[in-house]
């Protein structure tokens, strides 16, 4: 990249916190082709991978962000280590004295949570430490960011979950630490929003759809090129969207002078695509959420007629 960033958010300072792949790494990107400079957390680094042990690394995430038009940062961080937030946001402070966007994506727990298993038969250790990923992690970035971020008016704090209020509340998700988990996500937003609110900053939960992920397609066996193949054994993954999708969600939140007015709020990728008027790089606008309640739930054929 040579020169100054341009775009709607030239000159302002976003934190992704779990921006290794995925949604993360989809946001943050998205953020870089506005113009802002990026600083991209993770744990899976070029010299070590996290217990995950999958390729992708918070590098490579900045050098994406670089690519797109931004200027990406990558800082290895454990989020549930204090310390190294502390770090974290003290670097940020002195080298760009502001913090603009803060978006909470870290989770991890991937491999720790068991389909439809009760409480009483899911692994407990692996339950507790979901937990500690999911929620605890956001709790700590928030205490320790959010001070830079109320500096300057007009600040956005995203906290980014699966599942909208509305469907979290009515359903099940999964067991009973995965459903806690994102239901407390939900939960964070609602508190910030009062918190934050009153001090001149928003905060609101932004849910993906049906994301495909680099962890997803490779469960598929299918790349982003020919993910439709998967539409053979899985035929609703006909509605769902790449990372970039939510990155352009949360891209318009931060470029948006009356963010304000969703202070508190959950929302979704689809839904804000018909507030704002971007698509994914399909070209569509998979609407995932409304979806699942009109089609996949109450078991009706796939058909994503009117919901991309």
């Amino acid at each position: 990249m040579t020169g100054s960033p341009k775009g709607p958010l030239a000159g302002r300072v976003a934190l992704v916190a779990g921006a290794t792949r995925g949604a993360g790494r989809g946001i943050a990107v998205e953020l870089g082709a506005a113009g802002a400079t990026v600083y991209v957390t993770g744990r899976s680094t070029r010299a070590r991978r996290s217990e995950y042990d999958r390729p992708e690394t918070v590098e490579d995430t900045a050098d994406l962000v670089t690519e797109a038009g931004g200027h990406g940062i990558a800082v290895p961080v454990d989020h549930l280590d204090p310390a190294q937030v502390a770090g974290l946001v003290d670097r940020i402070a002195s080298e760009r004295a502001r913090l603009d966007v803060l978006v909470n994506d870290i989770w991890g727990g991937e491999h720790l949570f068991e389909w439809d298993s009760p409480v009483w038969e899911h692994d407990l250790d692996n339950g507790l430490r979901l937990l500690r990923l999911a929620v605890e992690t956001h709790a700590v970035t928030s205490h320790h960011a959010l001070p830079l971020l109320l500096r300057r008016p007009g600040g956005l704090v995203v906290e980014v979950t699966d599942g909208t209020d509305a469907y979290n509340r009515d359903h099940y998700r999964n067991s009973f630490f995965y459903d806690l988990a994102k239901t407390s996500v939900l939960r964070m937003a609602f508190s910030l929003g009062h918190e934050l609110g009153p001090r001149g900053a928003t905060a609101v939960a932004v849910t993906p759809g049906w994301l495909r992920s680099e962890m997803m397609l490779d469960h598929f066996g299918v790349r982003e090129e020919n993910w439709r193949d998967a539409l053979d054994r899985v035929p609703h993954f006909a509605i769902s969207e790449t990372p970039r999708y939510v990155g352009r969600a949360i891209t318009a939140l931060a470029a948006d002078p009356g963010v304000a007015r969703f202070n508190g709020q959950s929302l979704s990728s689809g839904g804000l695509a018909r507030e704002y008027g971007f698509t994914d790089l399909d070209g569509s606008r998979p609407d995932a959420w409304r979806y699942l309640v009109e089609v996949q739930d109450p078991d009706k054929p796939a058909d994503v007629t009117g919901y991309r």
